[in-house]
């Protein structure tokens, strides 16, 4: 029996653009940052957040 079986093929293939989150910011977004089961944040490269190690 495949797990195939009644799956629905997703035909949107547009590309999503996440722009940087900081106020006046208008580069794009490629750090996704998010806390625990949060929603994502996106920040460009120069105002992605520090990231801090879980066990540090």
């Amino acid at each position: 029996m495949s797990d195939e079986q009644g799956a629905v093929r997703q035909r949107d293939s547009s590309v999503y653009v996440h722009y940087c989150e900081h106020p006046g910011c208008t580069k794009w977004g490629s750090f996704g940052f998010a806390a625990g089961q949060s929603e994502l944040n996106w920040f460009c490269f120069e105002h992605q957040p520090e990231w801090k190690p879980r066990h540090a």
